[in-house]
């Protein structure tokens, strides 16, 4: 039910008229206060005008006064000096006359002014109600609204019917539940999303975790049948089970990073950190881990400081050095980088792999996401999605630029 149109017009007049009443009053003061203010000024101005013509100067210690002996046409001002000498005297009525009709003048042309930018007014005045009005009267109507028991029933039946896998939508076919219909629908569209992405991230850590655990239990049935007597069979299920333990522990400690993040549990512990010196000890570290790729660092002469966790971002970075080492062949170079461009500090990590189509740069950070031609490679499609997170909560973004059998350079903007 709506609000009463006859009400809804007399208040909007209302506020529309006092708006202009206020307007026109202001217009009208500043009118009468500039009147007054030249009625004062034009026989102030002739009587300094006159004392500087005679005297020279304006003499302080004189007496300088109007009289009136008579009626307003023997008006008399006279400049006296303090002997009593009559330094000036002359008739003031002709320019009170000349003052009282310039500032009539111009009260009656600020008057008139005033009335002829009333339309003016009032379209500015529309202007600037009409969203103001819509709003209220879209309020009033919500405040109005009879959610009646029907109306519930009609809502209950609508959600009962929704399924996790469904596309389907609520329709209502209630105008007045248009507005609730579609906000319900935007809700349960996100809810779905996050159902979809919560059920394939299960199956994709069941798959990754069912490889290892398949690949333990063959080594151990074969342990259990061969392994005591022959000895090459008992070194290679040690080593085997070992890696893929290795492994598994790794995309375990991976998952509950992900899942802790995602439950609001991992909180940043913020202080001031140059991001080339952080960047400098993760050259330093990679030369003695890597012996296979050469590595160059390229850092910024000045200190470089943001707010960030160090080992939250030293992880993320860890992250990309450790990818650009995974996809560059052994002998080609890996570059580091840290500083600022157009006031924004970045972390750079450039390597000479195999680089990405353009696909798999839009979907490199999502979890368990790997390209076909990373798929030979060890990982679990993990380490992105993590740096990805880390950089997220410092408020900072990716730059990547990647081409096939060329390289990836990959920024984090902070």
């Amino acid at each position: 039910m709506s609000s009463n149109p006859n009400n809804e017009q007399k208040r909007i007049r209302s506020i529309r008229g006092k708006l202009q009443s206020m307007i026109s009053l202001r217009r009208l003061g500043g009118a009468i206060s500039g009147s007054l203010g030249l009625f004062l000024l034009i026989p102030l101005v002739w009587a300094v005008y006159n004392e500087i013509n005679i005297c020279g100067s304006i003499v302080l210690s004189n007496r300088h006064f109007f009289s009136l002996p008579g009626n307003i046409n023997t008006l008399a001002y006279s400049i006296v000096e303090p002997s009593g000498t009559v330094v000036f005297t002359a008739n003031a009525s002709l320019i009170v006359y000349m003052a009282v009709g310039i500032a009539g003048c111009n009260l009656v042309l600020s008057v008139l002014g005033t009335l002829f930018s009333i339309p003016s007014e009032q379209a500015k005045i529309n202007k600037i109600l009409t969203p103001i009005d819509a709003l209220a009267a879209r309020a009033d109507e919500i405040s109005n609204f009879e959610f009646n028991e029907d109306k519930y029933q009609l809502l209950e039946n609508a959600i009962s019917k929704i399924e996790p896998e469904d596309n389907k939508e609520i329709l209502l076919h209630d105008a007045e539940l248009q507005g609730i219909e579609t906000a319900m629908n935007n809700l349960i569209g996100k809810m779905k999303e996050n159902y979809r992405q919560q059920a394939r991230f299960v199956n994709d850590a069941s798959h990754e975790l069912r490889t290892p655990i398949a690949v333990i239990e063959g080594y151990a049935n074969m342990l259990a049948r061969w392994g005591r007597e022959d000895e090459k069979v008992l070194d290679e299920s040690i080593t085997a089970i070992q890696n893929e333990a290795h492994n598994m522990k790794h995309l375990v400690e991976q998952l509950l990073f992900l899942a802790r993040g995602d439950a609001g549990r991992t909180e940043l512990k913020l202080e001031t950190v140059d991001i080339t010196k952080l960047m400098q000890e993760i050259y330093e570290e990679s030369l003695m881990i890597d012996e296979d790729h050469p590595y160059k660092v390229k850092l910024s002469e000045t200190p470089v400081t943001v707010s960030a966790d160090p080992g939250l971002l030293k992880q993320a970075v860890r992250i990309l050095v450790d990818n650009a080492a995974k996809y560059t062949a052994p002998g080609d170079e890996i570059i580091l980088g840290a500083g600022s461009s157009a006031g924004r500090p970045y972390l750079m990590v450039q390597d000479a792999g195999i680089g990405m189509k353009e696909a798999d740069v839009q979907h490199m950070f999502d979890r368990f996401y790997r390209a076909d031609e990373a798929r030979t490679r060890e990982g679990t499609g993990l380490g992105l999605s993590i740096a990805k997170w880390i950089v997220e909560k410092h408020k900072g973004s990716f730059t990547v630029i990647s081409r096939t059998d060329l390289g990836t350079r990959i920024c984090i903007n902070l």
